[in-house]
This record gives structure tokens, sequence and C-alpha cells, in this order.
């Protein structure tokens, strides 16, 4: 009876011992995926490229104001003005329309102050011209055309246009592509513009131009 129960533990203990290493080799396996999964996924994560405001290609330095706008295409799709990683205008926020739209954004602390679009073909000029006028000193304009924004523009918009630092405007014609962004009060002609002229030989899109888009750092307004 003694040597059977002598059996018997050496047995359980032997059984014990296997379950035990084979436990043992499934945890290290385990563990050892485990570890190799996240230094994966640390790699990965170093080599993702980052992300910078409003998907612009590289960081813009201290007191500046990161932007990213694009024109309308044709009469299909609606400009879109993004300032700070903040979408000021587009589509999809439903606040842009025929004509040429524009964005208000405070010079010194970057926060938006106004939107609003203004029909250049079917509308009245005046409304547009008033807006302008009204724009205080220090304040950031951004503008992009959607449709057709050129045929009720007439001199003095223009003038108050190009007062803004814009050179393009008083060359933009029926459905030209056109994005802006200059600033009230400025005193030189701004570097932010882009120009594409309507031309039925050279179009994207069946009468009308490919989109334009524009990137960039805007210096912040210093007192």
């Amino acid at each position: 009876g003694a040597a059977k129960l002598v059996v018997v533990v050496a047995i359980f203990l032997l059984t014990f011992y296997v379950i035990s290493q084979v436990f043992e080799i499934k945890m290290e396996a385990n563990l050892g995926h485990i570890f190799a999964r996240s230094a994966l996924d640390a790699a990965a994560r170093s080599t993702k490229p980052p992300r910078y405001k409003c998907g612009i290609s590289k960081a813009c330095p201290e007191k500046h104001f990161a932007f990213k706008m694009a024109s309308g295409a044709a009469n299909v799709v609606g400009p879109k003005i993004c300032v700070e990683d903040n979408v000021l205008m587009s589509g999809v926020k439903n606040n842009v329309g025929r004509g040429i739209n524009v964005a208000l954004v405070n010079g010194k602390t970057g926060e938006p102050l106004d939107t609003k679009f203004f029909d250049m073909w079917g509308g009245d000029v005046a409304p547009f011209i008033e807006f302008l006028k009204s724009i205080q000193d220090g304040t950031i304009v951004l503008m992009g055309t959607y449709d057709d924004g050129a045929t009720k523009l007439n001199e003095e918009a223009r003038k108050l246009i190009s007062e803004l630092g814009s050179t393009s405007i008083t060359n933009l014609g029926f459905r030209d592509n056109w994005v802006f962004c200059g600033g009230k009060g400025i005193k030189t002609k701004s570097p932010f513009e882009q120009h594409i002229k309507n031309n039925k030989d050279t179009n994207k899109y069946e009468g009308w131009p490919e989109v334009v888009e524009m990137e960039g750092c805007i210096p912040q307004k210093q007192d």
C-alpha cells in the first residue's frame, strides 16, 4: 500500500510538473507575441508622418496661424476655408454659396469673426461693397470663388479687395477660380493668392477650370 501511494504521488508530481512547463512555455510565447506586437505598433507610430493644423504640409512657426483653402469645383462642390484647424466654410457646414465666399479672422487671436458669401452672378454687388468697407483694421480676410465670382464685380469692389492685398482681383473674370488671403490695413501685396482663368481649351470641367488650392502660415498681427 505504501509503495502504491508513493507511485501515485510521484505520478501526480510528474504530471503537475509537465503541465506547469507546458503552461510556462505558452505564457512565454504569448508574452513574446504581445511584446513583439507592441514594438511593431510603436515603430508604426514613430514612422507615421505628423499631422499639422488644417492638414498643411508643415508646421507653422510661432506667432503664425495655419490656413488651407480651396475654391469651388465647377458649380457642384463649394469652397473650403480652414484656419488653425477650424473649418470656417465648407459644403459640409452648408455656409457656402455661388459667388465670392469670405471668412474674417481676428489678426491677433486667430479667432473667427464672420463668414458670408455674395452672389456675383445673379445678386447685387452693393451689399458686398458695404461688407468690405465694414471690415476692421487688423482683420485677416480669406476669399474663395464658387461657380462665378466676377460678373457683378465693379471697379469699386475690385479696388476695395485690392486694398486688402490682392493683385489678381483686377483680372478676375467670368467663372475664373480664385483664392486669396489678405488683411485690412496691409501695407504690401499679399503673397497668398492663386488664380486660374476660365479657358475652354484648358478647363478641367466643362465650362469651369480646375480647383485652386492654397496653404500657408499667416503672421500674427503685432501691437
